[in-house]
């Protein structure tokens, strides 16, 4: 890694300033440009010993929209405030937050992720749910923004008008600076539901306030240092600002017609009015006119016309900057305060994967990644029916030191960027409509802020009343000694007790449901050794493979058909010839169980179903060595499920 150094207290005579140009035009990323490649960015040097980046403060940005320089703004701000504004200013989430300094044991008890939730709170607003904390309790919600600066919260206020408490309670969640586990939230899709807009204002409003009140602070420093040229930065940490680079939010979301919407409600939540000249290019690439007016499948469930109407693409990254009256979309990622992404095309980029395409070798960029704050990941239940390891890439590489310097003065980076403590200071905010163990993982050994840690547990109600067809449905318990162990036991167990008697039956029309990808290959391979009778279809299989299934299942030439969720999530299928289903695995979204059962497959005789039960049913609900497929059944049945006639355990 190339070394840090100082910049020099005689390289520009004070008063003296370099000559800017223009700033170039909007960097576009619908073949993903390396937005870094324009070069660094200039920086102005002064005789204090401070030298401020253009890539944290738009002091030295010179725009046709910016009438007043950001100099004489930040002066009139120095002379506006007064001791009193000073403390307030200290007191808030967001100094608090950035100005703690962490002892070794600190870390060291942070590093061995040992946190136990200790305190709970009702969650208003959400039925059967409660938040779960560690740390510190947090206090009620708040009445007011009384961390929002006067601009932003005026403009809140009149924009939101009626429904600004309802975003007030999850917006005081996120500004205890606290990561975040909410596995509850109604997506857009659900038609009906305005949770998910609440939510999704909730952390674009703290956001918005952690970006301006950055800014402020840089901006403030600057005047200061500009009105004394003998102010030795070293001994007053006040002046340490800065990170590495410059943006704070990174937004992960897994389509591009996500990231229109999340765009859209970001700038209808800023009180910046000038419009960008990228804006026609953004609502080219993502789409102009509003995805629920698109017409519907009515062939669809209502919820899959609403999830993948509009552009559908996964692959899309961009910068957002913000200047003193506009947004700037596509900005130069050094240069910008957001990054818009899905995880698909950042692990691209942090690979160099781009580069190999357009240059022929891989050029692997990460380090505008290197000081991110604020992380949120939205619909984190979609995100886990692409490709999870992505996510999982993206975040790990995150907060790590850069390998070059990046127009940053060393001397006002805070000081645990230096100490490599980032993480511990970094929020995370997960957003999904139901709990996968993967989620888990990410957030328990992820996610390590010093804060604490939030997270949502709801009791559930269970999908059986959805159920129309009278059927009857038998779950089968097999054990295992542990979490790591029950994939292979699961797997032993099918081999030796299920696929035997569905290999003595004469009777066809078998469908195999299975959850993940792994498992479908596996059984697959399977299937293949007992050259079993049998076809498939998986989230990559082509369409005509698929049609060909569909056909010899229904017809009766295939005994089986192997079906994964991920296909029918993107799809929806309507599997004809079906007169038996075998769930080798809970789907992770409860929803599917009943839909499956009501797609028309005929008439059912007989449903199997395998979950790991290493307890006897009726003590369902005691945490042992299958918690989290207990929480799986406890999601299809409800958490007061009594079952009867048409539910048969098999122990």
């Amino acid at each position: 890694m190339g070394k840090l150094k100082p910049v020099s207290a005689t390289a520009t005579p004070r008063g003296q300033k370099r000559r800017r140009d223009r700033p170039k035009g909007p960097v576009l990323d619908s073949s993903l440009r390396d937005s870094s490649s324009a070069g660094p960015a200039r920086r102005e040097k002064q005789s204090n010993g401070s030298s401020q980046g253009r890539d944290h403060s738009d002091e030295d940005v010179l725009t046709d929209d910016c009438s007043v320089s950001s100099e004489d703004e930040a002066d009139d701000m120095i002379r506006n405030k007064n001791d009193a504004f000073d403390e307030m200013e200290s007191s808030c989430s967001f100094q608090r937050h950035v100005s703690r300094i962490l002892t070794i044991d600190e870390v060291k008890a942070l590093a061995k992720q040992k946190s136990k939730f200790k305190w709970e709170m009702p969650a208003e607003d959400i039925p059967k749910s409660k938040w779960v904390g560690t740390g510190e309790r947090i206090q009620e919600a708040y009445d007011d923004l009384v961390d929002v600066k006067g601009k932003l919260r005026d403009h809140w206020e009149k924009t939101l008008s009626d429904n600004f408490n309802s975003r007030l309670r999850f917006f005081s969640l996120c500004n205890s600076y606290r990561d975040i586990m909410h596995c509850n939230k109604k997506p857009f899709y659900l038609k009906g539901s305005k949770v998910d807009s609440s939510t999704m204002d909730a952390y674009l409003m703290h956001a918005l306030n952690h970006i301006q009140r950055t800014r402020d602070v840089v901006i403030k420093n600057d005047a200061k240092l500009r009105n004394d040229a003998d102010t030795d930065i070293l001994d007053d940490n006040s002046y340490r600002d800065q990170g590495f680079t410059r943006p704070k939010v990174l937004f992960l979301l897994p389509l591009k017609s996500m990231a229109r919407r999340l765009v859209k409600r970001l700038i209808q939540l800023s009180p910046l009015t000038q419009k960008d000249n990228a804006m026609g290019h953004f609502k080219k690439e993502f789409g102009e006119s509003d995805d629920e007016d698109e017409p519907e499948n009515p062939s669809k469930p209502a919820d899959f016309n609403l999830l993948f109407a509009g552009d559908v693409e996964d692959h899309f990254l961009f910068g957002i900057k913000y200047t003193k009256k506009s947004i700037k979309l596509y900005s130069n990622f050094y240069a910008s305060d957001i990054i818009v992404a899905s995880p698909l095309a950042l692990k691209l980029k942090i690979d160099g994967g781009e580069d190999i395409k357009k240059k022929g070798s891989a050029k692997e960029d990460s380090d505008f990644l290197s000081s991110i704050e604020i992380v949120v990941v939205d619909h984190a239940d979609v995100i886990s029916m692409q490709n999870w390891s992505h996510l999982h890439a993206v975040l790990e590489q995150l907060n790590h030191l850069p390998s070059k310097e990046h127009v940053a003065s060393v001397m006002r980076i805070r000081p645990w960027y230096l100490d490599e403590q980032a993480r511990y200071y970094r929020q995370t905010i997960i957003l999904s409509s139901y709990l996968t163990p993967e989620m888990n993982a990410l957030f328990n050994g992820l996610c390590l802020n010093y804060e604490g840690k939030v997270k949502l547990v709801t009791e559930f109600t269970g999908v059986l009343p959805k159920i129309q067809l009278e059927l009857r449905q038998v779950y089968e318990r097999f054990d295992a000694s542990s979490i790591g162990e029950s994939e292979d036991a699961r797997f032993d167990y099918f081999c030796t007790k299920v696929y035997p008697k569905i290999q003595e039956s004469d009777e066809g029309g078998v469908l195999l449901l299975v959850s993940s990808y792994f498992e479908y290959i596996r059984i697959s391979n399977f299937l293949k050794s007992q050259e079993a009778s049998f076809c498939r279809i998986g989230e990559a299989t082509s369409q005509q493979d698929i049609s060909r299934s569909r056909l010899w299942f229904f017809e009766g030439q295939k005994k089986i058909l192997l079906y994964s969720e991920r296909s029918h999530f993107f799809h929806r299928y309507k599997i004809r010839g079906a007169h038996h289903l075998v769930i080798y695995s809970l789907p992770g979204r409860k929803d599917f169980y009943p839909e499956v059962l009501a797609i028309e497959m005929g008439y059912m005789q007989y449903v199997l179903c395998l979950v790991l039960c290493c307890e006897k049913v009726k003590k369902i609900y005691v945490p042992g060595p299958g918690v989290f497929f207990f929480f799986q059944l406890v999601s299809m049945l409800g958490e007061s499920a009594n079952p009867k006639c048409n539910v048969l355990f098999s122990l």
